[in-house]
């Protein structure tokens, strides 16, 4: 049989929500770049068309940045108030705003002209929006109590609902259906519309539960498969199943204050909320559990991702844009098409489709640079096996020699890991005794210098405590002959000491906090 070389044992990681994969991917967002404008940031609006420019509405004006170098292209302003929610049609041709006089324009985004007209509202609008499946249609939420549907050709208002009863400041046109819409009031309800019918055909309402309340409804956002809406009033976030009838079937509250912003990643697989608590919250869909947390110098009023996820940008309060990049890395489509024109190359492709590889003794085939002949047509090739050379402390327990193993092991450059794998060898070899025996001073510091410094890590402690009773009990009669080794054993009790009054410490906060969370438990009501 064979001699099996050492292997190291692999120590799981403790889990941490630092070290996951989704929030590696989160801290790629990072170097952000902070703009000053000259009021609270009210929205922000990637381009669905490429190179994905944002809009950000700020004061009496829209402006465009350019996502690669965050400066300025275009600034529309024309607005004789404030003006609200500019947003770019999905062709990145038109764009779309709204101002606290209640006109909404539409621009041409080249030209910067005026192109269409609203003034219907009498009050402030805070929400405009092309539809999504009608470019044609312009969707606006108004403080007038109003939702109107306008038709751009025509320049007239199509369907205007009225069954809100408090301003409107939130609303979005579904991505399922052309003839849905979702809106948020002041009312503290969400209700879904029917251009068709001209009526709301839901209404979807906090009050009824325990943490509800008439909390003013600040942002809703729709998934694009049109089954589920989130809603945000205050700092609770809801989850509302619009197939069996809107009813919540989640609650979540993990903003200190009110939940300003909803996105959705490119593929609404992830959802980001900010807040007044200058906070910006990762949720994966499929749990609702934040798996990412980001903090902002203010609080944020808006937030959008980009469509190839490569920006992160959110307005605040104190007039900052804050634009997070990432480095995005080669595109599954560049890589498929690489592979593909490599396979060509390499003349693969036509092998698959019936071509022949020449036979063996049949011409030659081209190496690099020159022909390399194959052989002669009886000729057989014999794979090769590369024998894989041994570690020198391998070398060392093949010819049993125990001490010189543990002694290679022992130097600085060897990991810890390899370290305590070679002494459980050892062990199960019963050769632990034979390779500790017969030290001196020398010899035995750097043994007591590893149950030192590993005795606390929980990959190593348990057996660093069986080596270290067995080096006590060998060479107790020897104490007191060499200070080095004296005080080494010092530092190991000292430091075990110290190790068991912080596990019971640890133990007395564990029973406190378990305490208190089974007094909350019990006195605290649940969110329906």
């Amino acid at each position: 049989m064979d001699y099996q070389p050492v292997i190291g044992k692999v120590h799981p990681r403790p889990s941490s929500s630092k070290s996951t994969s989704e929030a590696r991917y989160w801290r790629q967002f990072k170097h952000p770049v902070f703009v000053k404008e000259y009021a609270p940031v009210t929205s922000v609006h990637f381009s669905p068309a490429k190179p994905h420019r944002y809009a950000v509405t700020a004061a009496t004006r829209v402006q465009l940045y350019a996502p690669r170098t965050q400066k300025v292209t275009k600034t529309i302003s024309r607005f004789k108030d404030i003006a609200r929610s500019g947003y770019i049609r999905a062709d990145g041709k038109l764009l779309v705003a709204g101002d606290d006089t209640g006109l909404i324009q539409v621009f041409d985004i080249n030209s910067r002209a005026i192109l269409r007209t609203f003034d219907s509202h009498k009050q402030p609008v805070h929400v405009t929006k092309f539809s999504l499946l009608s470019p044609t249609q312009v969707l606006s939420c108004s403080d007038d109590t109003t939702v109107k549907i306008w038709d751009v050709p025509s320049q007239s208002c199509v369907t205007t609902f009225t069954s809100h009863t408090d301003y409107v400041r939130s609303g979005q046109s579904s991505t399922s259906s052309p003839h849905l819409y979702l809106t948020g009031s002041y009312d503290a309800t969400v209700r879904l519309f029917d251009s068709r019918s001209g009526q709301c055909e839901m209404v979807m309402s906090p009050a009824g539960d325990s943490a509800g309340g008439n909390v003013p409804v600040e942002q809703v956002l729709m998934f694009p498969s049109g089954t589920v809406a989130v809603s945000s009033a205050g700092p609770i976030l809801r989850v509302w199943d619009l197939v069996s009838g809107g009813r919540c079937v989640r609650a979540l509250s993990n903003h200190q204050k009110t939940v300003t912003a909803l996105a959705f990643d490119s593929t609404a697989s992830r959802l980001l909320t900010g807040g007044l608590d200058q906070m910006v919250k990762v949720y994966d869909v499929s749990t609702y559990k934040v798996v990412h947390t980001m903090r902002y110098p203010a609080p944020v009023l808006c937030l959008a991702v980009s469509p190839d996820e490569t920006h992160i940008a959110a307005g605040m309060t104190d007039g900052t844009l804050s634009v997070r990049r990432r480095n995005p890395k080669a595109s599954e489509a560049q890589s498929n098409a690489s592979l593909a024109a490599a396979v060509l190359r390499s003349g693969t492709f036509e092998t698959f489709l019936g071509g022949s590889l020449p036979a063996i003794g049949q011409g030659t085939v081209k190496g690099k640079g020159k022909a390399v002949p194959i052989g002669d047509v009886n000729e057989f090739r014999i794979e090769s096996r590369r024998v894989k050379r041994l570690k020198g402390y391998d070398k060392l327990l093949k010819s049993f020699k125990y001490s010189a193993a543990l002694d290679s092991v022992l130097r600085k450059q060897v990991p810890p890991t390899t370290t305590f794998a070679l002494i459980q060898e050892l062990i199960h070899r019963d050769g632990l005794r034979i390779a500790l025996a017969g030290r001196d001073d020398v010899l035995l510091e750097p043994v007591l210098r590893l149950l030192v410094k590993h005795v606390t890590d929980y990959r190593f402690g348990e057996m660093v405590c069986d080596v270290a009773g067995l080096v006590i009990h060998m060479y107790t009669p020897i104490l007191g002959q060499s200070p080095l080794i004296d005080t080494l054993f010092l530092r190991l009790r000292k430091k075990v000491q110290a190790e068991l009054r912080f596990q019971k410490d640890i133990r007395r906060t564990e029973g406190a906090l378990d305490m208190i969370f089974s007094v909350v438990a019990s006195t605290s009501l649940p969110l329906r």
